[in-house]
């Protein structure tokens, strides 16, 4: 039997907390000393013009900075200007910009930390390797090659990415999934893949390296974790397109004052031209800084969380699209109900004996690496005390299990022995000139009905009788199905089984949608149909026959246990391999775009409250009936355009811990959401500027610095 993934059986199956890592990729405190330190170093090395570049909205705010800095300096020197007042707008410029690339910066270092948490764990292995004459030589693991062959016994590390070729074991994949329970690698099926620098801890297995040095997983795992190849994605670009062309609107309309200015001053004979300081801070205070000081973090943030829950995106693009889901394909077995369905019944037909059907059903599952097929060699042997039995291979031909014929079975003494899927083995039968007996469909479909899953088992042209495989839906599973169906997302089950099972376990799932005796091709055409019909799909998979499928998929979730192909298919790994982690995997995708549309909300909307603040302090002198603009009644021009400058680069660094955790997510429907998103966030956001920027002019007042 397969060792599953645990997790806490303390923890409600729909609480996220219970599948956070446990060792490796555990969450450390937002603001650990370390990170901070970290992040606080690389906001100053952030301040390199060229590395802003690619931030049109800071680079602004720090060409902004720079001006009134060289500004400050000359009047230092001449004796012009305010000293104070420019002295403090500079900084607090350059505060506005530090403060943003500590968001980026924190965000980074998180990443980083988890990198060397993970760079640890790679050794230089020393593996024993497969010579051309079938001699064992050991080598450095970081020789090996794609296509090389190594032997693992128990207690060595697995010294590459591979396939076991031969054999069975157990491993300890704690350093990679911070798992404890060992897991079951096997030659055959879907679990054959293992990860270099993982354990063995009994038993031999002979493995075909997968990939070359500094290619493995691991690495892989350590260049995405560490976000220096984080590429932006679709939905990102747009917003920094929008804001830099806010900005770039913005600063055409600042040029422009001050020519204006100096016409309206000279005509009317009074009034006071705005100063280079604070046309800069008009600028900066009309931009959006906010968001575009935290937009960048958010979308780090957001891989960073689904890191935690221990599943490794290969870009920030599949995050963001698992937010933007509109169909989710689980498999049945292990996904929607507890999977490894068991053989618990044999029912013969037409006077068949007990015993000839069940030694026929166990000869027929001997090639069957499944979990449902070594069930079905247990209850032969359990039920009737058939042990299972060695046919040399010269002497019988063995036909595996295949998600194509969906039937496994042995050639042997002129016998044609076959157990599989109810409809193939009477496809069978029938190809024999074979009949099928009346009572053979009643039976079925009564299992069927049941929740069962029937299998057939046929002997050439005979069929002798059905297995009934029972599986169980998980519980809380109907709740969590109404919590997609809540977000707009429609749940489709995909099953091997018949139409009659599969539509009585959809029924008690709860999902929308259900595709029987699904083969690897119905899985792709159901994708590429929900895709023509506009909807984005998500799925997981763990086989190869998944591969095209996850490929296909706008998401594919693909097990760590699964093989080489089907991870190198998807565009997320679940290193814990829990099938039902793509519901939490939608709903982090979903918690990063509603952060980045809450704090974009946020920061068009308190600009409001900068405007009521800047544009009386810089025009009423020149048009005194601007006065009535000043709501807030603050003291004088010059603690007004301070008082807004500050606070603009103060709520940044407040916002920061959100742009890291995310705003808090409920699976409700899109315009609840949007309810919310505009009360808190745009109202919200409203309100908040014009007490903050009182008591910023109060406190500027009361220590005399304006």
């Amino acid at each position: 039997m397969t060792t599953e993934p645990k997790v806490n059986p303390q923890i409600p199956p729909d609480d996220p907390t219970s599948l956070l890592p446990k060792k490796l990729v555990r969450s450390r405190p937002l603001f650990d000393p370390e990170i901070v330190r970290k992040a606080t170093a690389a906001s100053f090395a952030k301040l390199n013009p060229i590395t802003l570049l690619k931030n049109p909205v800071m680079f602004v705010v720090e060409a902004g900075a720079a001006i009134t800095t060289i500004f400050l300096i000359r009047d230092l020197f001449t004796g012009g200007g305010n000293i104070s007042f420019q002295v403090q707008i500079s900084l607090w410029l350059w505060f506005t910009v530090l403060f943003a690339n500590f968001a980026e910066a924190m965000a980074e270092a998180r990443g980083k930390a988890q990198a060397d948490a993970l760079r640890k764990t790679k050794t230089d292995v020393i593996a024993k390797r497969l010579n051309g004459n079938g001699k064992v030589e050991e080598v450095s693991g970081a020789l090996l090659r794609i296509g090389d062959v190594v032997i693992c016994d128990a207690k060595d590390l697995i010294p590459g990415d591979g396939e076991v070729i031969e054999g069975v074991a157990t491993v300890d994949e704690s350093v990679i999934t911070g798992e404890s329970a060992p897991v079951i690698r096997e030659s055959g099926g879907d679990r054959s893949a293992v990860t270099g620098g993982t354990r063995v801890l009994s038993d031999q297995i002979k493995i075909k390296i997968t990939s070359n040095p500094g290619e493995t997983f691991l690495d892989r795992m350590i260049a995405l974790v560490e976000g220096a190849q984080r590429q932006k994605t679709p939905n990102e670009i747009a917003l920094n397109i929008l804001i830099a062309g806010l900005t770039l609107i913005f600063l055409l309309a600042v040029i422009t004052l001050q020519p204006y200015s100096v016409f309206s001053v000279a005509q009317a004979g009074s009034g006071t031209i705005p100063t280079v300081a604070v046309l800069v801070s008009l600028l900066v205070c009309l931009i959006p800084t906010t968001i575009g000081g935290l937009l960048s973090a958010i979308g780090i943030a957001g891989m960073d969380r689904v890191m935690q829950h221990n599943v490794l995106a290969m870009s920030g693009k599949a995050v963001e699209a698992a937010g933007d889901v509109n169909s989710l394909l689980l498999d049945k077995t292990g996904t929607i109900t507890l999977g490894n369905r068991q053989a618990v019944e044999f029912l013969t037909i037409n006077g068949v004996k007990d015993e000839e059907l069940a030694d026929a059903a166990q000869l027929s599952s001997l090639a069957d690496e499944t979990p449902e097929g070594r069930s079905v060699v247990v209850l032969a042997k359990e039920k009737y005390g058939l042990r299972g039995r060695h046919i040399p291979e010269h002497e019988a031909t063995f036909i595996p299990f295949s998600a194509y014929t969906r039937m496994s079975g042995v050639d042997f003494e002129g016998r044609q022995l076959r157990k599989g899927a109810t409809d193939a083995i009477i496809t069978f039968v029938m190809e024999r000139g074979g009949e099928v007996p009346g009572n053979f469909k009643d039976m079925s479909d009564r299992i069927s009905r049941s929740g069962g899953t029937p299998l057939a088992v046929a002997d050439g042209k005979r069929l002798l009788g059905v297995i009934h495989l029972k599986d169980i839906v998980k519980g809380g599973m109907k709740e969590r199905i109404a919590q997609l169906r809540r977000m707009g997302i429609r749940s489709i089950m995909i099953t091997g089984d018949n139409p009659l099972t599969a539509a009585a376990i959809a029924a008690e799932a709860g999902v929308d949608d259900f595709l029987a005796q699904a083969t690897p091709k119905d899985k792709l055409e159901y994708i590429k149909k929900e895709q023509a019909a506009g909807r984005l799909v998500a799925m997981t998979g763990d086989g190869t026959n998944d591969a095209p499928a996850l490929a296909q998929a706008d998401v594919g979730l693909a097990m760590n246990t699964g093989t080489t192909a089907a991870k190198e298919a998807g565009n997320m790994v679940d290193l814990d391999s829990n099938p039902t982690k793509l519901i939490e995997v939608v709903a982090i995708g979903k918690q990063l775009l509603i952060t980045r549309g809450a704090l974009t909300t946020f920061s068009i909307a308190n600009d409001v409250a900068k405007y009521f603040a800047i544009i009386p302090a810089m025009f009423m002198t020149m048009y005194p009936v601007l006065g009535k603009l000043n709501i807030m009644k603050l003291h004088t021009p010059q603690s007004a355009v301070l008082a807004a400058v500050i606070f603009n680069a103060l709520i940044i660094i407040a916002l920061v811990p959100l742009a890291l955790r995310g705003v808090k997510y409920r699976p409700v429907d899109a315009a609840s959401l949007l309810r919310r998103n505009l009360l808190i966030y745009g109202v919200g956001g409203i309100l908040a500027p014009f007490p903050g920027i009182w008591l910023i002019d109060q406190l500027l007042v009361a220590l005399r610095l304006a």
